[in-house]
């Protein structure tokens, strides 16, 4: 029971492994604070939870709403126990197919929404000398594939600034993890896979939602720093480190899949 009557601030929250994040941790007696866009999927997550829970409609594009709504949740519960940087969505497109400005406005959600919502955060954590700030990244911030430069830059971002950010708080008594998982089913190949021909190519590999949001509340139960999803992928990411050339030159024709 060591998640009970914890505050956990999960962006992203209204689908996928945040909604599910949400609904297991309030299983474990958490109180999960559920943040996303769209007011009606909220409310379908909320008539799932059982316990304590609050359900806020916040843009992680949006500063000044993003500092009013966390100073409003520390307010009324007197903190933050965990934030979750969930929020976040992809587009597989080739460089010449995809515009400028959607490369930016995929960066201002997965990264700078996880910058704004981090920093937030961080002045109250710090004040009490405890928190934990847990960064959805992906295997794409390891392992580059085409059709996909715009996500994995993305990934890749938020991968760097969580490893940064891990040195900077060394000693501060906050905690702050990584999760890299692989494809997973959830709606965000509506989006990035339309046609439906990746998630086609990939479904011998993609994960159930359930089994990876299982893995994030026990990272965060455990304080684990990072965990890489699934187990053959973590291990494909060690080798692809280790000679990173050569991986790409092995490997492409097997990666190429969107």
């Amino acid at each position: 029971m060591m998640l009970k009557d914890k505050v956990v601030v999960i962006t992203g929250a209204s689908s996928g492994i945040g909604a599910l994040a949400a609904k297991f941790l309030s299983e474990q007696g958490a109180i999960p604070v559920l943040l996303a866009r769209s007011e009606e999927k909220l409310e379908s997550v909320g008539a799932q939870l059982t316990g304590t829970y609050e359900l806020i409609v916040m843009d992680v594009t949006q500063q000044e709403q993003v500092q009013h709504v966390i100073n409003g949740v520390i307010q009324r519960y007197g903190r933050i126990d965990v934030l979750l940087n969930n929020a976040g969505y992809g587009k597989f497109d080739s460089i010449l197919d995809m515009t400028v400005d959607e490369y930016s406005e995929m960066m201002n959600v997965n990264y700078m929404g996880t910058v704004r919502c981090t920093k937030a955060v961080l002045p109250d954590m710090l004040k009490r000398g405890e928190g934990h700030i847990v960064n959805v990244a992906s295997m794409a911030a390891k392992i580059g594939t085409a059709r996909s430069t715009s996500y994995t830059a993305t990934k890749h971002a938020v991968y760097g600034f969580s490893n940064s950010l891990r040195q900077e708080l060394r000693g501060t008594g906050i905690t702050v993890s990584t999760i890299n998982p692989g494809p997973i089913d959830t709606p965000f190949f509506e989006l990035a896979d339309p046609s439906g021909h990746y998630l086609s190519n990939i479904s011998w590999f993609i994960m159930k939602p359930a089994y990876v949001a299982r893995k994030i509340v026990r990272l965060i139960d455990r304080k684990q720093e990072e965990i890489n999803l699934p187990w053959l992928a973590a291990v494909g990411m060690r080798i692809y480190q280790l000679f990173p050339r050569l991986a790409d030159k092995l490997t492409y024709k097997m990666m190429n899949k969107k």
